[in-house]
Formats: C-alpha cells, structure tokens, sequence
C-alpha cells in the first residue's frame, strides 16, 4: 500500500521532534496543518509518544486544525507528566476553546508554573462568557497568584456579570489584581463611576 502525503509528513514530524530539530519539525507542523482533518488521527496518535517532544510537536500542529476531536486531546494533555506538554496543550485550547477543559484550567491558575497558570488564564479567557462565574469564585477564593490570572481573564472576558466582583477587587493588597480590576471596569465603560455617590 502506497505511504499518503499525510504519512509521509507525520513520520517526518515524529523523526524532527525525536532529534530536536525544532525548524523542521515546525515547517512539517504547519504543512500538516494544511492536510486538515486527514491529519488528525495521526497526530492524535502521535500526541501520546512515550517521548515528551514528539507529544509537544503533535499538540502544537493539531492545535492549528480546527477538528472536534482536537480541544478534547488538549484537555487530556493538561495532565501530562512534562510542564512544557501541558503548557503546550494550554496555549492550544486558547486557540480552540474546550468546555471540557474549564475545571482543569481553573486548577492551573495556582500551579506553581506561572507561565501554565498564565497560559490556563488565556484558555479560561477565550471561553468566553461561560467562564465567567467560576473566574468570579476564582478571584474572590483562591490563592493570591491564581487571583492575578483571574483578574486578568475577567478584564479580557469583559462580563458586566464580573463587575462586582472586580469593583470589590479594586482594594485587594495585590497590585496586580488591583490593576486587572481597573482594567476589567474600564475596559467595560464603568471604571470608578460605578458605585457613584447617590447612584
């Protein structure tokens, strides 16, 4: 039986991942990007190697092939054993946003890898507005750290349904979260114009 294109690049893919050869194997990523859906079962395949950069090479390509089988793989990821894996596979779901994903996200925001956390909060953000709710609990209950991505993902969200939540945020003893706050209402229209006196 005769080896397809889509073969021929995913053996390609694996063999520049394996020897470290991060150019080629991104010019291999985007050319299966442009074989679609015929690319995703192999890439799948692939997104579970016993070796680390392979796993990270086939969750960066299939996080560029809008596929339905993708953001799931990609929530999967969230738990592999290496952070660079699992940092990989949350700048995918920025990309292809999972509800899936929403309570390992919400995790993340206090992991101790802070670039995961703020990969997680950029994933968190691109759900939009069904993120919005377990951010508000986020930023009011968790850790001082995972309150910063919080913060931040609420700002970018833009939900009035966080107003509140962000308004009382204005006096937290964390600059960062003070500063994403104010950004959050400004970048809504209300600012510090929101509880004016006799409003």
């Amino acid at each position: 039986m005769a080896t397809t294109e889509t073969e021929r690049l995913l053996a390609r893919l694996q063999a520049a991942a394996a020897r470290g050869d991060d150019e080629a194997a991104e010019h291999t990523a985007q050319a299966l990007r442009g074989q679609g859906a015929r690319a995703v079962p192999g890439l799948l395949a692939l997104s579970r190697h016993p070796q680390a950069d392979v796993r990270w090479w086939a969750l960066r390509a299939l996080a560029e092939i809008p596929h339905p089988h993708a953001p799931t793989r990609l929530a999967e990821a969230l738990t592999d054993p290496d952070p660079a894996v699992r940092q990989v596979a949350a700048l995918g779901l920025r990309h292809q946003p999972s509800p899936q994903a929403l309570p390992r996200l919400l995790t993340l925001l206090a992991d101790n890898d802070r670039l995961l956390a703020h990969l997680a909060a950029d994933a968190l953000a691109a759900l939009g507005q069904q993120a919005t709710l377990p951010l508000i609990d986020a930023l009011q209950n968790s850790t001082p750290a995972a309150r910063i991505e919080a913060a931040r993902a609420l700002a970018q969200i833009g939900d009035k349904r966080s107003i509140s939540a962000l308004f009382a945020a204005l006096d937290s003893p964390s600059p960062l979260v003070e500063h994403w706050a104010n950004e959050g209402l400004e970048r809504m229209g209300v600012g510090m114009v929101f509880f004016k006196p006799g409003g």
